[in-house]
């Protein structure tokens, strides 16, 4: 079961507006990229001059449909960068030889994935074998945001395909059950202060989470938890068959 924020809904506070932005300027470095390195003009230089609005207008047309995308898209990008940097290895599927990032427990929730090979597909009509997929999730959450009414920013270009996804490296991913501590240290191991560790985390607040999350601190209120917030907590996770 989910349960939507009554609180601006789809209207961003500063916070989430950074996340992408810090997502793509911190991890930069973490990944290679093309023959060109990053820069915002790469496909214009590639050969692939029309990716730009290929990418927005299908994001736009999928959260036209359903804007709580907006939120699953930034998380996906998130997840992919946290791991091993922004090489698009949370889209690859597992095998028989491989449990790859996309079935961890943790990314069980994911949502998106229609999207971004929406997107793929359309591109190599375009313009096969030029556009990676790590770029064209970095461009989908970026587009994701200023939907969700964030600020229009752009965004360096070029980063390649990692071809590593192991379920292994998702244990790097932060937990839902972290307190602040650990959640602190869990960031600031790839260098993010506090400040910008509310940032990212903030874009949670964008769409919908899930009760099996937090109905926990429901049973016995956790103390730390506003009585008047677990009161509507509580009324909105019971099952609607249980009412």
């Amino acid at each position: 079961m989910l349960y939507k924020s009554s609180v601006r809904p789809l209207k961003v506070v500063m916070a989430n507006l950074l996340t992408v932005f810090l997502l793509i300027e911190v991890f930069a470095y973490g990944y290679s990229y093309g023959q060109y390195g990053l820069n915002t003009n790469y496909y214009l230089m590639s050969s692939c001059p029309f990716v730009e609005p290929v990418v927005k207008n299908i994001v736009n047309r999928a959260l036209q449909d359903d804007p709580t995308l907006a939120a699953g898209l930034i998380r996906m990008h998130f997840h992919d960068c946290f791991i091993e940097g922004c090489d698009g290895s949370v889209l690859i599927d597992s095998t028989k030889d491989n449990t790859a990032e996309k079935d961890s427990p943790g990314n069980l929730s994911l949502r998106g994935f229609e999207v971004i090979d929406a997107i793929k597909e359309e591109l190599e009509r375009q313009c096969p074998g030029v556009v990676s997929c790590a770029d064209i999730l970095a461009m989908a959450a970026r587009d994701a945001v200023f939907f969700a009414g964030g600020p229009v920013y752009d965004i360096p270009k070029g980063r390649k395909d990692g071809r590593r996804s192991k379920i292994e490296d998702t244990i790097n991913l932060p937990f839902p059950t972290f307190n602040a501590s650990e959640l602190i240290k869990s960031f600031g191991q790839r260098g993010f202060s506090a400040q910008e560790m509310v940032a990212l985390s903030g874009a949670h607040t964008l769409g919908v989470a899930r009760c099996a999350s937090f109905k926990n601190r429901l049973k016995q209120v956790d103390p730390t938890l506003d009585a008047q917030f677990a009161k509507t907590l509580a009324r909105h996770a019971v099952p609607r068959h249980a009412r």
